[in-house]
């Protein structure tokens, strides 16, 4: 076999070879196009008539119904249980001001968290010790958001009577000798 024949033989199997290719190629192409139009006409309309489908988008993309307001007793807000749930655990609640503060208030007021005046530091307290009891009473008790921190609504436990949290009060404030 000469070279001329041998190439002829090679270009012929690579013209072949390409037209297969093509042929294949344009042939999983059509199928492709057929199955979405196929597809198009059937699934999507029925997953959009599913009546299970339409309320779990409509749950997921409903508006909040209620929203916390900073500086507002926002106690009607508190997590509630779901129906059927089982029992939750229920906190106990401290007998006095010092046990609040162990058990609650000292989460800030200990290392001064997000701008709470630490514990003890007199300096800390000073700006707020200024501006009287009553004033820190209703900070506690409905919440406070300041220049250099936040305070929520009980101290985050709305389950505590206001007199035990005035009694916390108190005690910070006998921790900078006032």
């Amino acid at each position: 076999m000469d070279i001329k024949q041998a190439a002829k033989q090679d270009s012929l199997f690579i013209n072949v070879f390409s037209l297969v290719i093509g042929i294949l190629v344009a042939i999983a192409v059509l199928l492709f196009a057929l199955s979405r139009a196929v597809a198009g006409r059937t699934q999507d309309v029925q997953v959009y008539d599913d009546s299970n489908y339409v309320a779990s988008v409509t749950q997921r993309t409903a508006p909040f119904a209620r929203e916390a307001i900073a500086g507002h007793n926002n106690a009607a807000l508190a997590i509630q249980a779901p129906a059927g749930a089982g029992p939750s655990l229920a906190l106990p609640v401290p007998a006095n001001g010092k046990e609040l503060f162990e058990q609650v208030c000292k989460t800030c007021h200990g290392p001064g968290l997000v701008g709470a005046p630490k514990a003890g530091d007199r300096t800390a307290w000073a700006s707020a010790i200024a501006e009287g009891k009553p004033t820190l009473y209703q900070h506690a008790l409905d919440g406070y958001t300041g220049k250099t921190g936040t305070m929520p609504p009980h101290g985050g436990r709305t389950d505590l009577p206001d007199a035990l949290i005035k009694q916390g009060v108190d005690y910070m404030l006998s921790l900078v000798g006032h």
